[in-house]
């Protein structure tokens, strides 16, 4: 895939408190492609690699297997072709080149079929039309393409109300019949319940605060009240997370909106949600990197000089083969991952300067993983209009496993106030 198309980006994404303790799971076998009782969700934090063969293999995997699946292509949150200045190039980056593009590779990670649903801004009536309606309903799979989630919401709803057209409300069908709908960075997004994020960046977002609605400002952090297509509903969802440093724009828009936790996915790496619409969903971790979980119930809001901060945000990052029990607020580590000794001595992890980018945060807490000394790690945004810092903390239960190069966490506490 051309490096443009693999870096498409979504402009984008009160309960009583209980001590998350992770549990160390026995070995459980993958969830079989047969299940239809409903239906599962692959949700990418973007940058996903053709070669990915986990991911990829996943999706064709829970649409019933290779040689059997159909894998239904949406790609409405691209620029049209008239929009694409590479066009008719081997470096296109739009609706219909990358609808090619993911059908063929789909077919190449042994999908039975794979298609285009020829939606997106220049023919959102396709939404509604009863031929596109029979090609989705052939399909026992779905994947949604990146680039800007508010283009599904346009191109997919109707109206304020954000009412299902008839390509929507078969998707839903189908995935309450046991389809698999997955997606990456935009595509993941639109999966979102209430308040799902439509952009905005992390010092102005902390600045100002969120605001709803969709706005041609990077500087702002917006968000749509009434959510994207309402798939997932454990929480709210970013993508591109640690990477691009989200962890405190997820922050503030989870706080000023009530929602009491997010699930932010780093690039190349998914979320796979088995189960979904039943009692107790089974959220497990496949990719490179990890998910974060970020637990709101117990922060607390603070001011400074009238500049906005919080404290006591629980963390865990969960990484290749954990689970997280939804219901219990309870990351469960994979087996085979050993429980980080941390070594003794005094704390020699630096301080960051730009806290909110490139997994600074991350590396944060796994300072207090590795050095026992370390009872606290901290840095500053690069932005100092205002400057905000950040600190990580141990909480109560903290402790880090590994496998490999693989390492996760559970209880980090997060603090964030100005500088």
């Amino acid at each position: 895939m051309p490096l443009n198309r693999l870096l498409a980006i979504g402009v984008s994404a009160g309960a009583a408190f209980a001590l998350s303790v992770p549990a160390v799971a026995a070995p459980a076998s993958a969830a079989p492609s047969h299940h239809r009782s409903s239906g599962s969700l692959v949700l990418v934090g973007g940058g996903l690699a053709d070669d990915n063969a986990t991911i990829y293999g996943d999706i064709v995997r829970l649409a019933g297997g290779p040689g059997k699946a159909r894998i239904g292509i949406f790609t409405a949150a691209a620029p049209v072709p008239s929009e694409d200045p590479d066009a008719g190039t081997p470096d296109c980056n739009n609706s219909v080149c990358n609808g090619d593009y993911y059908a063929n590779l789909f077919k190449s990670y042994g999908a039975l079929d794979a298609q285009w649903i020829p939606i997106d801004v220049d023919r959102p009536e396709a939404a509604d039309d009863p031929a596109v309606v029979k090609q989705i309903n052939s399909m026992t799979g779905f994947f949604f393409g990146g680039g800007d989630q508010y283009r599904y919401v346009t191109t997919m709803t109707r109206g304020t109300a954000q009412r299902d057209s008839a390509a929507l409300a078969a998707v839903r069908r189908k995935l309450r019949g046991g389809a698999v709908v997955s997606g990456t960075s935009a595509g993941a997004q639109i999966m979102a319940g209430r308040d799902m994020i439509t952009g905005g960046s992390a010092e102005p977002g902390l600045r100002d605060g969120a605001k709803p609605g969709y706005f041609d400002d990077p500087g702002v952090l917006g968000y749509l009240p009434k959510g994207g297509f309402g798939f997932f509903t454990e929480g709210l969802l970013d993508t591109h997370f640690s990477r691009r440093g989200r962890e405190a724009r997820s922050i503030r828009l989870a706080s000023d909106t009530g929602n009491d936790r997010v699930f932010g996915l780093d690039e190349n790496t998914a979320l796979e949600v088995t189960g979904v619409g039943s009692r107790h969903p089974s959220l497990r971790v496949i990719g490179q990197r990890g998910v974060s979980v970020l637990d709101l119930r117990r922060a607390e809001v603070t001011s400074t000089s009238g500049v906005w901060g919080i404290e006591n945000v629980r963390w865990s990052r969960l990484t290749e083969g954990d689970r997280y029990r939804a219901g219990r607020w309870q990351p469960v580590i994979a087996p085979g991952k050993q429980r980080v000794s941390p070594a003794a001595g005094p704390c020699t992890v630096p301080p960051s300067d730009d806290v909110f980018y490139d997994y600074a945060l991350v590396g944060l807490a796994e300072g207090l993983v590795d050095q026992a000394g370390c009872e606290s790690t901290s840095g500053t945004s690069y932005e100092k209009d205002p400057q905000f810092a950040a600190e990580v903390t141990r909480g109560r239960g903290f402790a880090g496993y590994r496998a490999g190069e693989s390492t996760s966490f559970v209880n980090a506490v997060i603090a964030i106030c100005p500088a």
